[in-house]
């Protein structure tokens, strides 16, 4: 029987406002809470890994939305919309969703 393990190095997230530069705000501002390089400045990376800053980007981020659904449908106010950030490389990744309620 085989286990997958989940994979961390995502974050999805909920934007209120989309507008053209947000994108790419968010980047620039995740490199620099968590610079990729240099590789050896993170303890997790000693193992032989190097992927330490896409843990610590998808702890910021988060890795789950809650979005209400009325009649059917998703939920959205009118500017917003879910996103898929990447910080890992193009591993293979599911997506689960999870109905809660009535």
């Amino acid at each position: 029987m085989s286990q997958s393990k989940p994979i961390i190095g995502f974050g999805v997230y909920l934007v209120y406002l989309v507008e053209s530069g947000l994108h790419h705000d968010y980047e620039v501002w995740l490199e620099g809470l968590a610079p990729h390089e240099p590789i050896d400045q993170y303890w997790h990376n000693r193992t032989g890994e190097d992927n330490a800053d896409a843990h610590l980007k998808r702890q910021v981020m988060g890795r789950e939305v809650v979005v209400a659904v009325m009649n059917g449908k998703l939920d959205f106010g009118p500017w917003e919309q879910i996103f898929y950030g990447e910080f890992d490389g193009l591993r293979r990744k599911r997506v689960l969703g999870k109905i809660i309620g009535e």
